[in-house]
């Protein structure tokens, strides 16, 4: 299913848990798969939520290249941009065991951001962070690293792992401060109307624990209006070809 502009500009307005909470009620795949485990950390919790493409790629910094350097392989990559539905995000997958140095850092975003890219991911740890943030782009790593040792660029457009998830060129990606979820092309574009409902049934317990005379049966009631409606977005959203 094509992704309107309108429906991916949407995406970026809701948090990625509920995101993954919406995905789950479409019981497509297991609720223990498809987002990146807690070894992708985001690196400027403050940024919006990022949306975009992935556009994979695999990383060595421990021993030299036998030609060229990472900024030869960057030429590929923003021109492979092109490939994709819509803006890209650049997920690297660090080859390196252990990660030996970093894999971008503020030249390097600066060129995709150039190109239109929203976010990096990558398994290994980034440098230059005050400059990268200054940018307000995005990035995702397992750390910090300062220096850039024999870095280079190993395959362009292959499957990757990156925090436990398998990410193939093209996947529809979702990150922000709690982490990074795919989100099946099958369903994206019904993602939001369905954030916003699943976020108004939710509002039901939170305003009752809000209000002034909360009781455990009052609670009891709130939640149980609350699992109503999810339960009938949830029938509503299986009941959809996708």
């Amino acid at each position: 299913m094509t992704l309107s502009a309108s429906a991916f500009q949407a995406l970026g307005q809701f948090d990625t848990p509920t995101v993954c909470n919406v995905i789950e009620l479409w019981d497509i795949r297991p609720r223990n798969l498809g987002y990146m485990d807690s070894r992708i950390r985001c690196c400027f919790p403050k940024l919006p939520p990022m949306v975009g493409y992935a556009l994979t790629s695999t990383f060595r910094s421990m021993s030299a290249p036998r030609s060229g350097d990472v900024y030869g392989g960057i030429g590929e990559q923003v021109e492979r941009f092109a490939e994709l539905p819509g803006p890209p995000v650049v997920v690297f997958q660090d080859l390196d065991d252990p990660v030996a140095a970093a894999t971008f850092g503020e030249v390097m975003c600066t060129c995709y951001q150039a190109f239109g890219a929203k976010g990096l991911i990558t398994s290994g740890t980034g440098r230059d962070l005050d400059q990268v943030e200054a940018i307000g782009f995005p990035v995702f790593t397992s750390g910090e690293t300062c220096a850039h040792g024999y870095c280079h660029i190993v395959s362009i457009g292959v499957p990757v792992t990156v925090g436990g998830v398998t990410v193939f060129p093209g996947d529809l990606l979702h990150g922000d401060r709690n982490g990074v979820t795919t989100i099946p092309h099958e369903i994206a574009a019904e993602v939001p109307d369905a954030c916003r409902e699943l976020m108004a049934a939710e509002q039901i317990v939170l305003d009752y624990c809000r209000g002034k005379s909360v009781t455990p049966k009052g609670l009891v009631e709130a939640r149980k209006e609350c699992s109503a409606k999810i339960a009938e977005l949830a029938r509503r959203l299986r009941g959809r070809p996708v």
